[in-house]
């Protein structure tokens, strides 16, 4: 068996300078866990419109399951204006008012919930009132034993503090960033520096995994008192769309097979770099990356505490 990996939020279109490209966390943590070998699900909302279909379309050459995404009478598929600056970074214009802001969890998304092993889900699709009630109730109905992942993903204003710790109430793996954790810091009064701030989240919402990431500087895992740090890959970064999202599908992954925390670590950081060195979300892996992620189908009882044996 594979593992079953849910992204449950935005599907949309990235407005791109050079075209558009399927966008939205949770669907490119989707994308990248079925090209890891994954039985990966994608539970969200489009319009019914061509841009929808197509985008319903583009999931399912990717591998990935698209009962779980909604067809909104009314609400156009969402898009987002993405501008490149010149270190490489995303600049986003999200536009509201479009269907993911309306997931309302029909019978195949819930389906897909109850028997995953890892979900992963942010901030920007809990957005809107319909989907900001629905989504915390489909995590409800993810077993206890599996990855809920919460990749913060901090968009515009589209987030307040009583909704970031409603989310890490329900999640037990954090993904974080450099420009994310001040916040984090200033929020909750967090003390130190930050490897003391990343244990300080794990302690205060008993969290097994945070992963914090620092772009070319590298990133940390902190898993239950024991750490890794992995000081970034050398990479001609074309742009940084997708490469977070890739990490987290990676470690997820990584997890779910128990490897040891360091090796979690290398091939996400493998994995997020070369996404850094290609153009658009989520560009074909090559084999070599994703051949180790294959040989691991069976998940056990307690993935993310294996990952420290």
């Amino acid at each position: 068996m594979r593992f079953k990996v849910v992204g449950i939020g935005e599907i949309l279109w990235d407005l791109l300078p050079d075209g558009r490209q399927m966008g939205g966390a949770p669907a490119n943590f989707a994308c990248h866990a079925a090209a890891l070998g994954a039985e990966a699900s994608l539970v969200s909302r489009v319009g019914c419109d061509e841009a929808g279909g197509e985008l319903i379309r583009r999931l399912a050459r990717f591998g990935v399951h698209t009962g779980g995404v909604e067809e909104d009478p009314a609400a156009p598929t969402g898009t987002v204006t993405v501008g490149i600056a010149s270190d490489g970074q995303a600049r986003f214009t999200i536009h509201e008012d479009v269907a993911w802001d309306r997931i309302v969890g029909e019978t195949p998304g819930r389906l897909a919930m109850a028997t995953a092993n890892a979900v992963c889900f942010g901030t920007l699709a809990q957005r809107g009132r319909i989907s900001h009630q629905s989504i915390p109730n489909l995590l409800k109905l993810v077993p206890a034993e599996a990855l809920r992942i919460f990749d913060i993903n901090l968009r515009q204003d589209f987030h307040t503090p009583d909704l970031i710790r409603e989310s890490l109430g329900l999640a037990n793996v954090l993904k974080v960033n450099e420009a994310e954790l001040p916040r984090l810091v200033e929020m909750f009064g967090l003390q130190g520096d930050p490897p003391a701030q990343v244990a300080g989240l794990a302690r205060r919402f008993g969290l097994r995994v945070v992963a914090y990431t620092r772009g070319e500087q590298g990133s940390l895992l902190y898993s239950e008192g024991r750490w890794s740090e992995h000081p970034g890959l050398p990479t001609n970064v074309v742009d940084t769309v997708g490469a977070g999202d890739s990490f987290t599908a990676a470690m997820a992954l990584g997890l779910l097979a128990g490897w040891p925390l360091d090796l979690v670590h290398r091939r996400a950081a493998e994995v997020a770099a070369f996404v850094c060195s290609r153009p658009g979300a989520t560009p074909e892996l090559p084999e070599q990356l994703r051949a180790p992620f294959l040989t691991f189908r069976s998940p056990g009882p307690n993935p993310a505490s294996r990952a420290e044996e």
